[in-house]
């Protein structure tokens, strides 16, 4: 009669044999679903003066594009393909494109963020300046929160991982 005899556990970390991927499923699904996200936030946003919606939660769903990117394949392959200038870019493009355009209503004549005076018809100005307006508000939005996570996930810990 043979007793089994357990194998010995192997000592140090387990390394997956050459070639494979231990993620390769959710790579996959997310170069799937990522782009369906993206086209979701800007559903949201040009949806968004017909009915629930508009720049800021567009904003924050085309940054979780970005960040669940960042989070499949790594956090530098997401600053290659997102790269931190055009963050700042981004963030300094929608403030200027929402300010802006309630500066060119008050030199045409109008209040501030008044967009009745941007068109000669007033039902135009106010349909293209609410567009202007949520579409700075979008790229502000997706830019900071994209820099929180930049921020955030680029930090060094303090504590080493062998001192947990």
């Amino acid at each position: 009669m043979r007793i089994p005899v357990k194998p010995k556990p192997a000592k140090g970390p387990v390394v997956p044999p050459a070639g494979s991927d231990p993620h390769v499923l959710l790579r996959v699904i997310s170069k799937f679903l990522i782009p369906l996200i993206a086209l979701f936030a800007f559903y949201v946003q040009f949806h968004g003066e017909y009915g629930p919606g508009g720049g800021f939660q567009a904003g924050v769903i085309l940054a979780v594009s970005i960040i669940l990117y960042a989070l499949i394949f790594g956090l530098a392959e997401a600053k290659r393909a997102f790269p931190p200038w055009l963050v700042r870019l981004g963030m300094t493009l929608g403030v200027l494109l929402y300010g802006g355009t309630g500066v060119v209503a008050w030199l045409l004549g109008g209040e501030f963020l008044n967009y009745s005076v941007l068109f000669p018809d007033p039902i135009d100005g106010q349909h293209y300046g609410i567009i202007a307006i949520e579409l700075g508000v979008l790229t502000t939005v997706t830019s900071v929160m994209v820099a929180f996570f930049y921020a955030f996930g680029s930090r060094q810990p303090d504590i080493e991982d062998g001192d947990w």
